[in-house]
């Protein structure tokens, strides 16, 4: 990165310099168009380091066409160099513009060579890029098979050299959740209706993985797919799209309203004096007050408001016990496994 910082000022020193030295009557007027021809060198770019290839070469294909039909029609301009200007910067403009607004007509891998190992996705279809965590994760499987996720999947090989060094991790946690990454990239290439692309693009002075994933959504304009928290704030601030699994999550979860009635099992104690707390299937927690008394007990209650944060949702209700039953029924051995607690064991049939 300084190397082209250095390259960048060496630009505008030399364009300042040019037009000290072009302009002899007013050197101080030709340095200042020279310096503006710098500055505005550099913010061309800025934005053209944004931009896909497709639309680099859109920009450069019809610009070079309008500047060949400026030459073609600048005989009947006259001797007017002013008009011959004019013609140059205005059909030069106007293919370039066009060029650019057609560029997604350009496929690059049909062309093969050099575009087609920088070519990722499928055509007509954004691409989306997968990260580390959301791969570990392992819902991203429930998710394409539902259909939720079509055309390619983009894996990096960053990715996947960062996913090897987990399953290789000396930590059984870590080495564990490496090995379930594999396994969740194994069963997403074993479904038909999907393609998993791997992409050798790489981003050597980016040492974070995650900055990586954010260069290369940049690059070939997809979205990164992850459930990391961080990630997501950083790539929104940067300015590429995200399709977060676990705001996907919350999203699917019922609907509850205030003044509505629920049956749940109230499973500890709240924080508060008098509460009690218990869990929906799909792992949503909810206060309930007036049932601390009430633990290990299936009761109707009233939800009294609905909090949605980023880590998920909370419903806040209210038993009355003179409204609603206490009922002795309870959590099925799955439920309570699924929420922390030992199951029940089995009781051995007589005799």
């Amino acid at each position: 990165m300084a190397d082209w910082a250095v390259a960048r000022v060496t630009v505008v020193v030399l364009l300042t310099g040019a037009g000290w030295w072009l302009n002899p009557p007013d050197p101080f007027v030709g340095a200042a168009f020279g310096l503006a021809a710098g500055l505005a060198t550099l913010l061309i770019e800025a934005r053209f380091r944004k931009a896909p290839l497709e639309s680099i070469l859109g920009v450069a294909i019809g610009g070079l066409a309008g500047l060949l039909s400026a030459w073609l029609l600048s005989p009947a301009s006259g001797d007017s160099a002013a008009v011959r200007f004019a013609f140059f910067a205005a059909f030069g403009y106007l293919g370039a513009a066009v060029g650019a607004a057609k560029a997604g007509a350009l496929n690059l891998g049909a062309l093969g060579g050099i575009f087609s190992s920088g070519n990722v996705g499928v055509p007509g279809f954004p691409v989306k890029i997968l990260d580390t965590s959301v791969i570990i994760d392992g819902r991203i499987v429930e998710v394409c098979e539902a259909g939720f996720l079509d055309g390619a999947l983009v894996i990096p090989q960053f990715v996947l050299r960062e996913l090897q060094l987990v399953a290789d991790s000396s930590e059984t946690v870590r080495r564990n959740r490496g090995r379930r990454g594999l396994d969740v990239l194994q069963r997403l290439q074993k479904m038909n209706k999907l393609e998993i692309q791997i992409t050798e693009q790489d981003f050597p002075v980016v040492k974070e993985v995650d900055l990586k994933l954010i260069e290369l959504a940049k690059l070939v304009g997809g979205k990164i797919v992850t459930n990391d928290f961080n990630l997501n704030k950083v790539a929104q601030v940067r300015g590429v799209e995200v399709l977060n699994i676990n705001e996907l999550a919350n999203s699917l979860r019922p609907v509850v309203l205030p003044g509505e009635t629920m049956r749940v099992f109230i499973l500890k104690e709240g924080k508060e004096q008098n509460q009690g707390v218990a869990y929906l299937d799909d792992g949503t927690m909810v206060v309930v007050d007036n049932a601390r008394r009430l633990i290990s007990k299936t009761i109707d209650v009233t939800v009294t408001s609905v909090l949605q944060t980023t880590a998920g949702k909370m419903i806040f209700g209210k038993h009355d016990d003179r409204l609603h039953s206490v009922h002795e029924t309870k959590p099925t051995a799955e439920r309570l496994v699924r929420e922390g607690q030992p199951a029940p064991a089995a009781v051995p049939p007589a005799g």
